[in-house]
């Protein structure tokens, strides 16, 4: 299970990978991009809100699986049954003496 989760992670990466460099740092994006083939489909200002909100689901799908894989992945082992059997050395007292 934890495979096809570490798969969907590397997918989101790519997928938000795919959305950061699409979109232009000035906030031109796809209209800058398609020139006015965008602007006919979808209009220049929904172009870089679908870009936007593609980057904050892709992001919210990497955090959410990261948090998921967290449930499947192993837990660490007790200590071995070597290290519990071994007994805490006790501590003498002094051997009584002669008292005069």
């Amino acid at each position: 299970m934890i495979a096809i989760i570490t798969i969907l992670i590397l997918l989101g990466c790519v997928v938000l990978g795919f959305f950061v460099l699409v979109q232009n740092p000035k906030g031109g994006g796809l209209s800058g991009t398609f020139g006015s083939i965008s602007s006919q489909v979808m209009g220049v200002k929904q172009s870089t809100d679908v870009m936007e909100k593609g980057t904050w689901a892709s992001m919210g799908i990497i955090a959410g699986l990261c948090i998921l894989s967290i449930m499947f992945a192993s837990k660490p082992a007790k200590e071995s049954t070597a290290t519990q059997k071994a007994k805490p050395a006790t501590s003498q007292s002094a051997p009584k003496g002669k008292t005069k």
